[in-house]
């Protein structure tokens, strides 16, 4: 017979534990699942990336050390880089798209800008506007530049453009029938298709700017002018720095625009750019090696000017 000493407890000698059996299990088969969740998203996006990025870039790195000649594959080093720099389109493309890069920045980059400083501004009607602004980019980018191609660039006087400048006696342009008006007018298109989304960003940054730095700039006799330079400028400096490295990385991929609007090379080559220039090689020339040195090289490039803004970012931090 087991006796039992009165105050006791069978298996007494076990220290007891603190927490309830119960609920800590459930607890840590509620943070397994939470994380089994979580890392399945976590691994199909990753699956997702590998599959249609990661992929293929890498694919594309071996093809441009590669030729492939009927069916059959040789390793042939950096000889599909020497053919493609020898090429003179290689040159016309790269400063044509240098050109448009440029010309984004001056007109595409400052517009924006200076639109979400108006909407600001106002008081009324601000739902209405922001629509108004962010229309063209719900637009299909092959329609809005088709609309701009037969429509607002129609080089006789019944295209739009053309006919505000009759109505204000200025003279007409050929528009994208003339070398020198291709790349202008290009960008022109490019700007009002996507500068919505970026007037959206710069109207979040600015309305997180304190009140009370243009109350004081106002007080100090600040014109509209210097509360911008002093004021909005230096509170978006991040804004600014990050869409600038974004609007480079984005108009060096110029590639729609001059297939819609200049049918792909345009008058005298005066819209080749580099991404065509891969389309041209892969599609029509049946070089697929080639295209894909052009792509490394593009890649290297792109690389090169993201290195460059990582690096002034964190200067300036």
């Amino acid at each position: 017979m087991i006796t039992t000493v009165p105050g006791t407890t069978r298996g007494a000698g076990r220290p007891a534990s603190p927490y309830p059996a119960g609920p800590q299990r459930t607890s840590l088969g509620r943070k397994v699942r939470d994380n089994l969740t979580g890392h399945t998203f976590l691994i199909g996006a990753v699956l997702c990336f590998a599959v249609f990025s990661w992929y293929p870039m890498i694919r594309g790195i071996v093809m441009s050390f590669q030729r492939t000649r009927r069916g059959e594959t040789t390793w042939v080093g950096w000889d599909n880089y020497l053919r493609i720099i020898d090429d003179p389109s290689f040159w016309t493309a790269w400063k044509n798209t240098f050109y448009f890069t440029v010309l984004a920045l001056v007109l595409g980059y400052a517009v924006p800008f200076f639109v979400a400083i108006l909407l600001n501004e106002f008081r009324h009607a601000k739902g209405y506007l922001r629509i108004l602004v962010y229309l063209p980019v719900m637009l299909p980018p092959a329609s809005a530049l088709f609309l701009f191609k037969f429509y607002a660039y129609d080089p006789s006087e019944a295209g739009l453009f053309n006919a505000i400048l009759t109505a204000l006696h200025l003279p007409t342009s050929q528009w994208m029938q003339s070398p020198e008006m291709t790349m202008p007018a290009m960008v022109l298109a490019s700007t009002w298709m996507n500068m919505g989304g970026a007037v959206l960003i710069y109207l979040a940054a600015l309305q997180n700017i304190p009140g009370e730095l243009y109350e004081a700039a106002e007080l100090d006799g600040a014109g509209i002018w210097r509360r911008i330079v002093h004021v909005t400028i230096p509170q978006t400096r991040l804004i600014l720095a990050l869409l600038a490295m974004l609007q480079i990385v984005a108009t060096m991929q110029l590639f729609i625009e001059p297939l819609i609007l200049a049918n792909g090379a345009g008058a005298e080559d005066s819209a080749t750019s580099v991404a065509y220039l891969i389309y041209q090689h892969g599609f029509f020339q049946n070089d697929l090696n080639g295209a894909a040195a052009l792509g490394v090289i593009m890649l290297v490039v792109l690389a090169g000017f993201s290195a460059a803004y990582l690096r002034l970012s964190a200067k300036q931090d």
